[in-house]
């Protein structure tokens, strides 16, 4: 029919906006309407996001940590909706105890799942779909990390928006790769690698251009001698031009994300960084130390006391404060050096429901620690999500339900089941690191028939996360920005030493795995550290090498 439209619309419509929209169609051009539950963005087969970066103008939290922004409660609703529709998913629902938030959030899709019961009327499993709603404030670590892996990289040293890398600002960049599109979904050679480590990635991008480098002398004029020679180049020229383009992205993404780890130092940061977030530990003076170096980036220096206060916040509170006051005479404003109360106050050890840096969390993450002494790829990539553990548990049927309850109606022994099919849901974002943890879990899991699915209101890199947590602050009471209430540990202590490798347990210096400080330990760590040196010379020298035209 001429003249007559149809009105597509990416989640579920209310019947009142219906009303409105019969009301408004006052020459009956509207032919139909469709729903088609497309309100979020599907980054990878185990990532989603609703695409809400927290900025103040756009923020999560309303006056207090524990609050919703309306705005930002009905928009996550109705983004966990659309992905539940589109995958006919009805699940029972579990959320972190400790977030006020999280409990909103899981009451909220409920009922709106109840409303909707005609939409959600999908045929029943033996088992019952799960979601988990989670609270970026229970693991504040992750999202401040460095990352080694290449999509997580690409992300926090450039940033990735809506599968899109701006390079424009790269020294020398040529104009067609000034913004480059970066998918699994459309890129074979990022879809083969994106998991991969820096150094596995430097030796498979190696190969990649080899490869390009032999098609090449393949379609050279000498190669054609033929009328088949020609009907062949004719059918693959496309192909090998798409090809061409595409190591050349990759080759200049690599070699700029070599360029920033040299320019920022970030393979001293990150060693820090992993010995703070994981059991292996870091001592006072090392950190001192990072603060005081004008090599390195104010920013790296203010995640880093960030980390250190998150993991000693009970056991050395002058040291903290001892280094606040470093940050500010070592190129950090005031502004951004009273952030490390905020994470505190708003994320600290008080306010999280698991602790991170417990002996017995500790513990449960020592094999990956501990492979860490052993090469020099672990050493930047020790530090393994809280999701991980919270996953282990769960697919153990170890998740303990005080801790992360059922909604009540929920049915009964729901915590004793296996379940198949399980939605993640982080409120405060997720990440790359996360999503690639769920990702080999996927892996792991795909003889058992086991899928797990990570979302969130977005997926963080460090400055977005920091970000986050800036504007939010200044919705908060004043009392945000001063040092939280002090706590004496009253555990006993345990302090062993194993071989050059001292371990303690407790007390007031901090559950950790500590390098002596013997000159052979000394000798160890200064050659992990120029193996990965050389690691990142021979990727930047291949990459170098390489001429394309």
């Amino acid at each position: 029919m001429a003249n007559t439209i149809s009105v597509n619309f990416s989640n579920v419509l209310s019947k009142s906006t219906i009303e409105r929209l019969a009301e408004a169609d006052e020459f009956e051009v509207v032919r139909e309407v469709q729903e088609y539950f497309a309100d979020f963005g599907p980054l990878l087969p185990c990532l989603f996001s609703i695409n809400h970066t927290p900025t103040r103008d756009r923020p999560l939290y309303g006056s207090s940590p524990n609050v919703w922004d309306s705005g930002a409660l009905e928009r996550s609703v109705q983004g966990i909706l659309a992905v539940l529709l589109s995958l006919k998913k009805k699940p029972v629902i579990r959320y972190e105890k400790m977030s006020g938030m999280a409990k909103k959030l899981a009451n909220e899709v409920q009922h709106r799942i109840q409303s909707e019961s005609t939409l959600f009327d999908f045929r029943l499993t033996v088992v019952s779909p799960l979601l988990i709603i989670l609270d970026r404030r229970n693991d504040p670590v992750t999202p401040l990390l460095t990352q080694w892996t290449y999509q997580a990289m690409v992300h926090e040293l450039l940033g990735i928006q809506n599968g899109r890398v701006n390079l424009s600002m790269v020294p020398g960049i040529q104009p067609e790769l000034s913004e480059i599109t970066l998918t699994t979904s459309t890129d074979p050679f990022f879809q083969a690698h994106h998991l991969a480590t820096f150094g596995d990635l430097g030796t498979s991008l190696k190969n990649y251009v080899q490869s390009y480098q032999s098609r090449s002398l393949a379609q050279s004029p000498s190669a054609i001698n033929s009328i088949s020679d020609m009907k062949r180049f004719v059918e693959e020229y496309p192909e090998f031009r798409k090809l061409g383009g595409n190591v050349s992205k990759h080759v200049n993404l690599v070699d700029e994300l070599s360029r920033l780890v040299e320019r920022d130092h970030l393979l001293e940061v990150g060693e820090i960084e992993q010995g703070l977030a994981t059991s292996s530990g870091c001592d006072f003076k090392t950190v001192q130390s990072l603060v005081t170096n004008n090599a390195v980036s104010p920013w790296s220096k203010l995640r880093i006391v960030v980390l250190y206060a998150l993991r000693y916040q009970k056991t050395q509170t002058s040291n903290i404060a001892s280094l606040i006051n470093l940050l500010l005479v070592n190129g950090v404003s005031k502004e951004e050096a009273r952030l490390v109360y905020v994470f505190l106050n708003i994320a600290g050890s008080d306010q999280r429901q698991d602790d991170l840096f417990s002996t017995e969390s500790l513990l449960a993450k020592g094999k990956s620690a501990l492979k860490g002494l052993k090469g020099v790829e672990n050493v930047y990539t020790q530090h393994t999500p809280h999701l991980s553990q919270t996953l282990d548990n769960l697919l153990k049927g170890r998740l303990k339900e005080s801790s992360y309850p059922f909604l009540e109606g929920g049915g009964t022994n729901l915590g004793l089941q296996r379940p198949q099919d399980v939605i993640i849901f982080m409120i405060g974002g997720a990440t790359y690191e996360e999503a690639r943890t769920v990702a080999l879990l996927n892996q792991e899991a795909s003889n058992t028939g086991t899928q797990i699915l990570l979302g969130g209101t977005c997926v963080h890199n460090s400055s977005s996360y920091v970000e986050m947590i800036r504007a939010a602050a200044q919705n908060f009471s004043p009392s945000v920005y001063e040092p939280p209430p002090e706590s004496v540990p009253t555990a006993p202590s345990l302090n062993l030493n194993l071989g050059g490798v001292n371990v303690s347990l407790g007390g007031p210096a901090g559950t950790g795995v500590y390098r002596s400080s013997s000159d052979n330990m000394g000798v160890q760590a200064e050659g992990i550290k120029d193996g990965v040196r050389s690691l990142f010379d021979r990727v930047k020298q291949g990459v170098d090498k390489i001429g394309l035209s």
